[in-house]
């Protein structure tokens, strides 16, 4: 199957941490170690150099882009999965990235808008088009609390008019702005080649779970690209397969969906600390990860960055109040082997 098919089947693509030692160097047998653990838990790829991979590793002084990318797409090759890389900054480093991607083998680039932040909507149409000559994009609608800007229907309905555009992760974290953008695709008509995936960590079940229509067309969010999906990844191939088969049941939902979606939405707030402006979201991350044994600690590049106070406690209570939301026995029986 080819990954486009896969794409627009809708898989889960966990958006990928770094692995670093006690001295923030990069830890290479871990970073492999991650992978492995998500093609094992059956996810249909990964996304590498994204939010979660830590934006500082295109810090010159640290050097680590390019070295992350190839470790990533070393090992996803292994296993046919889809190669999606983030691609940052205005156009002239968005090009570079794009092009760094394209050569070391990514089947598309996440592309942020971040660096657009007073640019007009033609400006970031032209930006989105030059990349997208490049390699195929996957855009990304992110939150302006985590570094993203506001992005009208206007946008995305000029996006998604751009051939080359194969998917658009959603993570504005709220629901108007989630809507705009199915709505341009839906209008656009080219709800058969652009995938919609979820990245609103608050919302996830619900998103995956909505059949969207506007004026008689309708369409879904088949997966998710997600940092929430970067841990507990077993459970969340599984809550995906669900969701798929019971669309496909066409039977009406059952009540206890609304129940699952509000744990999980509860488990990603100690996970991604939204009471402290998403400050812990990254560490957070990193101390599930270290508790499971994948990592030896929830280094970031950044020392200031790590977790807010409460959050370790906090992801303690959700550890006990959701214990079939954890993959901690599957990874404990497989470790040794990912870590070889």
């Amino acid at each position: 199957m080819s990954w486009r098919t896969k794409l627009k089947q809708g898989v889960v693509i966990p958006a990928h941490p770094l692995a670093l030692t006690a001295d923030r160097k990069l830890d290479e047998r871990r970073q492999r170690a991650l992978t492995r653990y998500y093609m094992a838990a059956g996810a249909g790829g990964a996304a590498v150099a994204v939010h979660t991979t830590q934006f500082e590793i295109r810090d010159p002084k640290v050097g680590l882009l390019e070295p992350v990318l190839s470790l990533g797409v070393e090992e996803l090759r292994k296993h046919d999965a889809i190669k999606v890389a983030g691609v940052v900054g205005k156009t002239p480093q968005a090009v570079k990235e794009a092009e760094l991607a394209s050569r070391l083998g990514y089947d598309a680039g996440l592309l942020s808008l971040g660096a657009m932040r007073d640019a007009t909507v033609e400006e970031m149409l032209a930006h989105a088009r030059t990349v997208s000559q490049i390699i195929p994009v996957f855009g990304f609608y992110l939150q302006p609390a985590v570094g993203g800007r506001i992005l009208p229907y206007e946008f995305w309905r000029g996006f998604a008019e751009i051939e080359n555009v194969v998917a658009i992760k959603m993570a504005p974290f709220n629901r108007y702005q989630t809507q705009d953008v199915v709505r341009a695709v839906v209008d656009s008509g080219r709800v058969g080649d652009i995938a919609l995936y979820t990245g609103n960590d608050d919302n996830i079940v619900i998103d995956l779970l909505t059949e969207f229509r506007f004026g008689g067309k309708s369409m879904r969010i088949v997966g998710g690209l997600l940092g929430h999906w970067a841990v507990w990844t077993r459970r969340a191939v599984a809550l995906l397969n669900r969701i798929h088969a019971t669309i496909a049941e066409g039977a009406a939902l059952d009540p206890s969906w609304l129940t699952l979606a509000a744990q999980v939405t509860d488990t990603n707030a100690a996970f991604f600390d939204p009471p402290n402006s998403f400050h812990g979201c990254i560490a957070g991350l990193h101390e599930v990860l270290r508790r499971q044994g994948l990592f030896t600690g929830r280094w970031c590049l950044n020392p200031a960055e790590d977790m807010s106070p409460g959050q370790s406690e906090e992801i303690d209570r959700v550890y006990r109040a959701y214990p079939d939301l954890n993959d901690d026995a599957f990874v404990a029986e497989n470790l040794d082997r990912w870590l070889a």
